[in-house]
């Protein structure tokens, strides 16, 4: 009982309730004309496409700079890395690489002005984070009208200038993770290998570097600054460097989702992205000041399982569409029960 016990402590009510809740909607499935393995195969792929945001989430909550609601900036960094890769005509590999290659100066840049930006406003660092990724996505409105592409699978045909709002990656780097070493299973389930295999790199260099000189730094930043700062550690510059971090993985995590989904979406797309990586994290049993790979593997699994299942399982059933709707007030509903239950401040 008291083993019991401690492992719902451990892995919290929130959770448990929420996979039981999961594994309910499987076994509801099949008495809705759901198909369990195409559910599977799209929880997996959709897991692959949206685990670099969350895994975005770590270092800044490590160094007490909290939930990053300004995750767009990271965003409109790969944006700009992708249609780059277009441009100049990337494909494969090459093409998504490329794209990673190329977002990663925009993404330090942005990251450097947006850490220094939250030294200045220590203590309210996610409500400026949320006004600056607003900010961002709007300013960049204006710049992909403006901005000089010229290629003609980018640009409006008519006006001859301007980035279209949808710009497809077929014929560049369309699923090039997800068709590497893919495991098919009939003609409903197919496993993204390739992609899985390369968000577990990515977690996996998250997790070491969390573990270097610089990573057990930036987390004592955040979990003890007056100990941090006896110990000669700058609290500005770690916190700089968790942001710069955060931000890459935000540019990471875009191209990685754009090649999985098959289009680069531009103008005001990225502004809703932050709150369902947020959602993830917080699912997952992070707080606004401590995160582990655990936290980022569990929530972004429990959250993208809710948003496969539920809306397929309500939609069959009821005969209607209300996937934006569930997806909505699911997501808002967890960040808004994480952020206002009561946690313990890590020390």
């Amino acid at each position: 009982m008291h083993k019991f016990k401690q492992l719902v402590t451990d892995f919290g009510w929130p959770r448990i309730i929420i996979f039981f809740f999961l594994l309910l909607l499987f076994v509801a499935a099949p008495f809705v004309r759901v198909r369990i393995d195409a559910s599977l195969s799209d929880m997996f792929n959709r897991f692959g496409q949206n685990a670099v945001f969350v895994l975005a989430m770590v270092p800044m909550i490590q160094s007490g700079c909290g939930l990053n609601f300004g995750l767009s900036l990271g965003i409109i960094a790969g944006l700009l890395g992708a249609t780059l890769s277009v441009q100049f005509g990337l494909v494969g590999f090459l093409g998504f690489f490329g794209a990673i290659v190329l977002a990663m100066p925009f993404a330090i840049l942005l990251g450097w002005l947006y850490g220094k930006l939250l030294n200045k406003v220590k203590g309210e660092e996610m409500t400026i984070a949320m006004y600056v990724g607003f900010a961002g996505v709007m300013m960049m409105c204006i710049m992909w009208l403006i901005l000089p592409y010229t290629s003609p699978n980018m640009i409006w045909g008519y006006a001859g200038k301007g980035l279209r709002t949808t710009i497809t990656v077929e014929g560049y780097w369309l699923k090039i993770l997800n068709d590497f070493l893919t495991i098919k299973i009939g003609p409903f389930f197919a496993f993204p290998t390739g992609e899985l295999l390369f968000v577990a790199v990515c977690a996996f260099a998250m997790w070491l570097f969390m573990r270097t000189k610089t990573g057990t730094a930036i987390t004592a930043v955040g979990s003890n600054p007056d100990y941090a700062r006896a110990s000669g550690i700058s609290s500005d510059k770690m916190r700089t460097i968790s942001v710069i971090i955060s931000t890459m993985l935000g540019a990471i995590g875009i191209i990685v989702y754009e090649q999985s989904f098959g289009f680069i979406q531009l103008y005001t797309a990225p502004l809703a992205m932050p709150f369902a990586a947020v959602a993830a994290i917080l699912i997952g049993g992070a707080s606004v000041n401590k995160a582990s790979m655990v936290n980022v593997v569990v929530g972004a699994f429990l959250f993208q399982g809710l948003l496969t299942m539920t809306p397929s399982v309500i939609n069959s059933a009821l005969q209607t569409d209300m996937s934006e709707v569930v997806r909505i007030v699911v997501s808002q509903g967890i960040i808004i029960y994480a952020l206002t239950r009561k946690t313990k401040v890590a020390k």
